[in-house]
Parts: C-alpha cells; structure tokens; sequence
C-alpha cells in the first residue's frame, strides 16, 4: 500500500523530540520480525503511547498499524492522520469488523499494534489484558511481541494537563523476546504469561529510569516505587466510576434526543 502520510508524520515527530531533547532508551529493537506479520503489544501510559511503541519497530525498518478506538478517527485532526496512516479503528459496538481488519493485515504479513489493557493505566502497572491479542497471533501464525513504554506519561496522561513541551524527559522503550502462541495453547494462560512479561519489561524500566521525580512530581511514579500514582485497586475504582459516569451521560444524552 502506497504510504504518503506515515513516514512524513515519523520525520516530523522525530524532528520534535529533537527539538524538545527527548532522551531515548531504546533496547531490544532485534526483536522486531523484519518482514513478516506480527501482533506488538504494548502498555499504555499516556495518550502518546501510538507514537513510542511505533518507534520500537522503526529501526527494523517497519511500520505499526496500530488499533485504536472509533472516536479518535472521527476526530477532524486526528481522523485522517490515522486513516492516512493505515491504523485500524475499533469500533466497540462492532468488534468482529476491527478484528477482522486486524487479521487481514496481519496475514498480509504487517504488525499491528495492540494496547491490550484498552484504556491508561492510571497506577502505571500494567492491568489485567484481555486474550484478544493471542487469538490475533494464533489466528494468523505470527508471534506476539511484547513492549513496554516509561516517561511518556509525564507529558500527557489521563487526569493530566498536557505538558508537550516539557524538554529533556527521558523516554525508555524495552522490546521483549517474541512469544509463539499456537492453537491448542491455553489462550488465557498465554494471556496470563505475556502480562507478566510486559510487567516485568515494565518494572525494568520503571526501576532502571535515570529521573527521580521531585517532591511535587511524584505523581508520575507508581505507587510500589514510591510515587503517588495511585494503587492498582485505586485505579480500578477511579476507572469505573469514570465508565459509570460515561454511560449515565449517554443514557441522558439519548433521554434528552427522545424527548
């Protein structure tokens, strides 16, 4: 497929994180297939996460079409970048069409990008992921290629104001050995497995980062290191009361159209 807008978009990025002196770690890179299909999924820590985990693959010279949710395409900015991009919009009210387009792209031998958790971690551990990433694998005989992604959040994350201009943060990305899951495996203990590796690719990060965040900036550190990020069952709560909140705001939004 004829690709206009992807690398020019990568060019400019790259030419911003320059231009801010975003430091880079970026480590496992040969374990990106150079050719071939393969699902790369990674955790999620900010709204920039699209941008990082697709510069894992950049030095194996490949490009992430990754899936993302409806809304972000119907955005008038955003929406033809991601379409001109080849991402694939998910659609939560039509699931089985995402997940076909997924594997028709795997299959044609692209890597597709996954944030399994679905929404930010809001305690910057990786949540529990569902097995949709796996079946992706096994359906299309590629492997699963797990990332993990530390200091992004400190620019722009859920409950956050943009800090896009913060110069010299440092950006770790950590690529893991691919995992070869196939039919017959237990899906949900493979799920299981790869949880853990991105959370131990995570923990590495997390750990291995050169910041320590000042007094008024532990927010962005997780709890277990300290940080007043808050705890996992924390997040969990403030995250159904966002989903709770979300579609009681639906459910007056269709009362007021019928109205």
């Amino acid at each position: 497929m004829a690709e206009i807008v992807y690398p020019p978009v990568i060019k400019t990025a790259l030419g911003v994180f320059k231009a801010l002196n975003i430091k880079f770690r970026l480590e496992g890179t040969e374990h990106i297939p150079r050719t071939g299909g393969a699902v790369l999924v990674s955790n999620h820590v900010s709204y920039l996460d699209f941008i990082f985990a697709g510069l894992a693959a950049h030095p194996a010279g490949r490009l992430v079409r990754f899936m993302a949710k409806k809304e972000i395409f119907d955005n008038r900015i955003a929406g033809p970048l991601m379409r001109g991009m080849h991402h694939i919009p998910v659609d939560r009210n039509a699931g089985a069409s995402s997940y076909a387009a997924a594997l028709k792209a795997l299959k044609s031998g692209e890597i597709v990008g996954v944030f399994a958790e679905a929404t930010i971690s809001r305690s910057f551990t990786v949540k529990d992921i569902k097995s949709g990433a796996v079946r992706m694998a096994v359906a299309s005989k590629v492997p699963l290629v797990p990332v993990a992604i530390w200091g992004p959040q400190r620019l722009w994350t859920k409950g956050r104001k943009r800090r896009l201009l913060q110069r010299g943060v440092p950006v770790t990305i950590l690529v893991g050995e691919p995992m070869h899951p196939k039919r017959g495996d237990d899906y949900d203990q493979v799920t299981r497995d790869l949880r853990a590796r991105m959370s131990e690719l995570l923990e590495k990060a997390q750990r291995e980062y050169p910041d320590v965040p000042r007094s008024d900036e532990t927010w962005w550190q997780p709890a277990y290191l300290g940080g007043t990020a808050p705890t996992p069952e924390e997040a969990e709560k403030l995250d159904l009361e966002e989903a709770e909140a979300r579609k009681a705001a639906r459910e007056e939004r269709e009362r007021k159209k019928g109205s």
